[in-house]
């Protein structure tokens, strides 16, 4: 049995064990039909041309764990950020572990999934919001179809959310091979404010397939800043389709730091509803040995006076492999826009590479758009220059890669994760700079 026809038997299982009267019942049917009619993708669709999903199917994924498995904080600390103060919403091989967690319902939510989806407290916002911009795709229908478990955030009307809140998704390698779809609504109501941190993470070297939807809504003037981190070990593999709603003089801001696992793609989708709003798309990207990441992102401009800024930094050695596919849609009434679109690379050996594929596609004919790719070595004379002033080659190398990154980085607004990201890029350089960024 492959691994697609293991998911739709068990669908059934999993139907069990979940409430059949409500509206999300309907939702999980249609999927599981859309997945079984399309399957996954493969390198004959155009937007996965260039990464394919084999090597990561061919394992025989548990789709359950057979039993919970307990981990302590010890086990774990090294992958929260201790550093600051947070709300945290840890789940253990996809089971929600409150031993590790610290969730709220004071002066906003940020709770389970599986609370708000048969909760009749919550059930106007479900109603309202869940699986509303998710796009009729394979993967997020396979995810809809076992929608259940994952982070369920609201922030009122004009709060500001006092601490930032960390998803936290560890698999303990329990299971010879395990899969996991965690499912995510983040709401960000009028003048509200909110900031994210988010991680997959194995604990052990079995192979982990994670397949996972996080639909944003940010409503009229308000902001929520994301910071996904992606240094995961090299048998775990993650799908991270995230799509994003704004409305007026919203900010949104995604910042997405792939440095590590097997295969990582990330589909980054924002929807302009509105006027004044501004979508912020970063990324640095170091990858090493045959890792693979994929950056395919969308924003519709579909209202006038909207900004958008892509700005995506990639690092490649070994045999690994990198894609960018960045796509900028300015509709026909979307005057004044102003769209900025770039990705630059360094290949550090000749057999790492990167396809890149930046796309305009515009309707109106008053807008500032622009978008660009650049793929090289690192610059000779730079290196030179250092060598002396006595820095030693390697630690040179490392200084100007951290230098290509640098402008990314800036946008980082919490401290302890700007501190946090650029020690993970020192490790992965195998250097320790004796400065912060």
């Amino acid at each position: 049995m492959d691994l697609k026809e293991k998911l739709i038997s068990s669908f059934f299982a999993f139907e069990e064990q979940v409430d059949l009267e409500n509206d999300v019942h309907v939702l999980r049917n249609k999927a599981i039909e859309f997945f079984e009619l399309n399957g996954f993708p493969t390198k004959k669709d155009e937007a996965w041309k260039y990464t394919s999903l084999n090597k990561v199917l061919k394992h025989d994924y548990s789709i359950f764990p057979k039993r919970e498995v307990a981990i302590d904080y010890k086990d774990v600390r090294k992958y929260c950020l201790h550093e600051i103060d947070t709300y945290q919403i840890v789940f253990v091989d996809g089971v929600y572990a409150s031993h590790l967690s610290s969730t709220t319902h004071d002066k906003f939510d940020a709770c389970l999934m599986s609370s708000a989806l048969n909760n009749p407290k919550y059930e106007p916002l479900i109603k309202k919001y869940f699986n509303k911009i998710a796009p009729e795709d394979s993967l997020v229908s396979l995810n809809t179809a076992f929608s259940k478990e994952g982070a369920f955030i609201r922030v009122p009307k004009s709060v500001i959310a006092e601490k930032p809140v960390e998803i936290l998704h560890f698999s303990t390698g329990n299971e010879a091979a395990m899969m996991l779809q965690p499912r995510n609504l983040i709401i960000a109501e009028e003048n509200s404010h909110l900031q994210i941190i988010e991680r997959h993470q194995s604990l052990t070297e079995n192979p982990v397939f994670t397949n996972s939807v996080t639909e944003m809504y940010v409503e009229k003037r308000a902001q929520i800043d994301y910071y996904k981190i992606q240094n995961d070990k090299e048998n775990a593999s993650l799908i991270d389709n995230t799509y994003t709603e704004q409305h007026n003089d919203s900010i949104c801001s995604v910042h997405t730091f792939s440095l590590g696992g097997k295969l990582t793609r990330n589909n980054l989708n924002f929807y302009q509803k509105g006027e004044h709003i501004n979508s912020v798309l970063n990324g640095v990207t170091i990858l090493e040995n045959k890792q693979h990441v994929d950056h395919n992102t969308l924003v519709h401009h579909q209202q006038p006076n909207c900004e958008s800024h892509q700005d995506y930094k990639g690092i490649f050695s070994d045999q690994s492999v990198g894609v960018f596919n960045g796509k900028v849609l300015v509709d026909k009434i979307a005057q004044k826009t102003d769209a900025f679109q770039s990705n630059n690379n360094i290949l550090l050996d000749d057999k790492s590479s990167i396809n890149s594929k930046p796309q305009l596609e515009i309707f109106a004919d008053d807008v500032k758009c622009s978008h660009g790719c650049t793929i090289g070595e690192l610059n000779d004379e730079a290196l030179y220059y250092l060598k002396t002033r006595g820095i030693p080659e390697r630690e040179a190398k490392a200084l100007l890669m951290f230098a290509f990154a640098n402008n990314v980085l800036d946008g980082v607004k919490l401290p302890a994760v700007k501190q946090r990201i650029t020690k993970q890029i020192a490790n992965k350089l195998g250097v320790e700079l004796g400065f912060e960024l």
